[in-house]
């Protein structure tokens, strides 16, 4: 790639990332980042919360806006058993839009721009060993950029199937800990025990530093 074309597509990227921000701060998009409007809405719903929830957890999820606040949101209004339910089916369905999004739109121009790329190789050769077991690894990862995660799928050769199977699996411990962290940060706030709080910030810095102890103890075999 000559030195135009590579500050061509820095630029593009870079205009591409500014004008995202400048919707999630701007728009009304913003206020799927504020947990405490989410849960007031969701509650003022009723029996249409659940369905209104998925279908919005899966629309902006498809677009690349993250879904950590939603999550939370759930476990406030739903519970953590069924915030995690909708949370799990929201974020699938969302990752599986993005997903194809990224095959069929923009699988081209990435091919062009970012085929040659050392991430998206090592992308393509981890999926080409074991494809599942690659995508349940990455979703067990609560480090790793969700959304950005779903694009860069669907520039890989994986199948749909498997990666939609090993998104819904490898998502489920993380929603369960949002979920809970939800719940119990709402009986924290209203004069609860606080235990529970202390519990599922325990369970999700578990998850954060499990894929790095596991492979620790990898390297170390």
């Amino acid at each position: 790639m000559t030195p135009t074309k590579r500050f061509k597509t820095q630029f593009w990227i870079a205009l591409a990332l500014l004008s995202f921000l400048a919707v999630c701060l701007l728009s009304p998009v913003k206020e799927l980042f504020d947990e405490a409007f989410l849960v007031q809405r969701l509650h003022a719903l009723g029996g249409s919360a659940a369905p209104f929830f998925v279908l919005v957890f899966a629309g902006a999820t498809s677009l690349g806006f993250p879904g950590n606040v939603m999550s939370v949101a759930a476990g406030a209004v739903f519970g953590v058993f069924w915030g995690a339910v909708w949370s799990v089916i929201g974020a699938t369905l969302g990752a599986t839009g993005a997903f194809l999004l990224a095959r069929y739109s923009l699988h081209q121009w990435a091919d062009h721009y970012l085929g040659k790329h050392a991430m998206l190789r090592g992308l393509n050769q981890a999926i080409a060993r074991n494809p599942f077991n690659f995508v349940l690894a990455v979703r067990l990862t609560p480090l790793s950029p969700f959304s950005l995660v779903n694009f860069l799928f669907g520039l890989t050769p994986i199948s749909l199937r498997t990666y939609a199977l090993g998104t819904f699996l490898g998502i489920i411990p993380l929603s369960l800990a949002y979920a809970w962290l939800g719940m119990s940060g709402i009986q924290a706030l209203h004069g609860g025990d606080r235990l529970p709080l202390f519990l599922a910030l325990s369970f999700l810095t578990l998850l954060s530093v499990l894929p790095m102890l596991i492979q620790k103890e990898r390297s170390g075999g």
